[in-house]
């Protein structure tokens, strides 16, 4: 999972394998986890 940005207690990150999917960003804190697509720029999940 390569880190993309640190941004105070974020973590935005990619799987590798995620490649059929359209683009998008993983973020992370703590115990939670979302998931965003990029064009355009919308939530496609949350949780924790």
């Amino acid at each position: 999972m390569p880190t993309v940005l640190r941004h105070g207690p974020f973590r935005f990150f990619f799987y590798a394998g995620d490649g059929t999917e359209p683009p998008h960003i993983h973020a992370e804190r703590d115990d939670g986890e979302a998931k965003f697509w990029l064009d355009p720029v919308r939530l496609d999940r949350s949780y924790g």
